[in-house]
């Protein structure tokens, strides 16, 4: 007997937002299947890779700095009449302001609302949230993260999805909506084709060049994904729902960036101790100051100015000094060893870069550096004196053998750009009114703009996941 493709709701996606739809609507009542491009062993998209920080100061409470951070991002300068219109009744907003690409702060508050109940709730089926050790040596707000990381979310809600009756069609990649009378009806996949109202949840675009490059350019050569879960995400979401007429939201320009090591195939193979070092770019120049503040705070923002530089790389220096960095080894994610020599022509030449250029530049950041006490676990405001650009904390010259080095590029852990959708998690069209049948979570919604707000990607995937599955069953 062959098996049926009649359902309520199909999801495309099982990451975290993917999971949570699919559960969320089968505890509601409804028939669901979901559609994943992967295998079973290699499901859950980045989710499964990430150690899925969560910007919370409780298991019940979003962090202090939560709305504000999120609505704060710049987001260039939107017409004033469009935004006076959006402070009246929504009702009334006219199409240019349903649709304009900003930051809905139903949507942030929405957010914050069911943040903790959506945790509690994932709780229920079989996971812990702790305070948990990050490598992140100086901070700027507060985190939780499920004990096991993201897989552990994996691997509780596939079980729950299963015991819950859902039914999990792997290795099948979505191919376009099917849409009938106006409204989306189901998923043309590889495998045929999935009826029911649909929820997108299948990532960004980070794993398919074509895309990379119409969206970033040249530029789009010099990242990759911050693990493998990523090359799943072809954009095929996107597509679609552009393809049905959606809006979109977020920075098209624009990914959230990583400091990686280009050489390690490791899932986030992350050089988060860049601060206590300085940064140079093949011609052997620094060109950023390593250390604005807080590293959970600036890594994105140094990241891209990497990115910037010639290929897209540079490289972190540093001198014997940095064991006087206590837990260093925590901010070092990579499994390949640091480049070392005994003195800086030979690091130069290991690098490949100038060896005169890096000895002057050496020479100026250690001429610049005035002293004073040392703090490596706060922000200490030991700045260099008349140099550009300007290295703001824990400035110290380098000067004592061995000199180490790690390469770092910008990788891409998701794309900004995506569809618009409102505080339902319904994904809206270009007039701003919402596709009958069609919803969306997770990376594949636009929500950031200049700066990712760091630790919200996996709570917005969580909370929106089940939103959508939520409202896909009620229909």
């Amino acid at each position: 007997m062959s098996e049926s493709n009649e359902f309520d709701v199909v999801v495309v996606g099982s990451g975290v937002a993917g999971l949570t739809a699919a559960l969320s609507a089968a505890e509601s009542g409804a028939r669901v299947a979901v559609a994943e491009r992967a295998s079973r062993a290699e499901s859950g998209g980045n989710t499964r890779y990430t150690e899925a920080f969560l910007r919370m100061k409780s298991i019940d409470e979003v962090s202090d700095d939560f709305e504000e951070t999120l609505l704060g991002d710049f987001m260039g300068h939107p017409d004033p009449s469009l935004m006076v219109e959006s402070l009246r009744d929504r009702a009334s907003w006219s199409p240019p302001t349903r649709t304009l690409s900003v930051i809905d702060p139903d949507v942030v508050a929405t957010l914050a609302e069911n943040a903790g109940p959506t945790l509690r709730w994932i709780a229920g089926h079989g996971v812990r949230f702790e305070a948990l050790a990050t490598p992140f040596l100086t901070t700027s707000t507060t985190r939780l993260m499920p004990v096991g990381g993201g897989l552990a979310l994996v691997e509780a809600l596939t079980a729950a999805g299963e015991q819950a009756g859902v039914t999990f069609r792997y290795e099948t990649s979505a191919r376009a909506l099917i849409v009938e009378d106006s409204q989306v009806t189901g998923v043309r996949t590889a495998r045929g084709d999935l009826r029911g109202r649909v929820v997108l949840a299948c990532g960004g675009y980070e794993g398919n060049p074509e895309l990379m490059a119409r969206y970033h350019g040249r530029g789009g050569r010099h990242t990759r994904p911050v693990a493998r879960g990523g090359h799943y995400n072809k954009g095929e979401g996107l597509l679609m729902g552009l393809a049905a007429g959606a809006a979109t939201a977020g920075d098209f320009a624009l990914f959230h960036a990583e400091p990686v090591d280009p050489r390690s195939g490791q899932p986030e193979a992350a050089i988060f101790a860049f601060p206590y070092g300085i940064l140079v770019n093949r011609e052997g120049r620094r060109f950023t100051d390593e250390a604005p503040g807080p590293v959970d705070a600036w890594y994105e923002r140094v990241a891209r100015r990497i990115h910037a530089q010639t290929d897209g790389i540079a490289y972190a220096i540093f001198d014997a000094g940095w064991a006087d960095v206590p837990n260093f080894s925590a901010a070092i994610r990579t499994d390949q060893p640091p480049i070392e020599a005994d003195d800086l022509a030979s690091l130069a030449a290991k690098l490949e870069v100038p060896a005169d250029a890096l000895a002057e530049t050496v020479a100026a950041y250690n001429e610049a550096c005035v002293g004073g006490e040392y703090r490596p676990l706060e922000v200490d405001g030991l700045a260099t004196r008349g140099l550009t650009p300007p290295k703001s904390n824990w400035a110290r010259p380098i000067v004592n053998a061995p000199f180490r080095a790690y390469p770092i590029i910008a990788s891409n852990v998701f794309t900004f750009g995506g569809l618009k959708t409102d505080d339902g998690a319904r994904v809206l069209d270009v007039d701003g009114d919402p596709i009958p049948g069609l919803y969306a979570a997770g990376e594949l919604t636009g929500m950031y703009y200049t700066n990712y707000t760091g630790s919200t990607s996996v709570l917005r995937g969580a909370v929106f996941g089940r939103i959508a599955g939520r409202r896909a069953a009620q229909g």
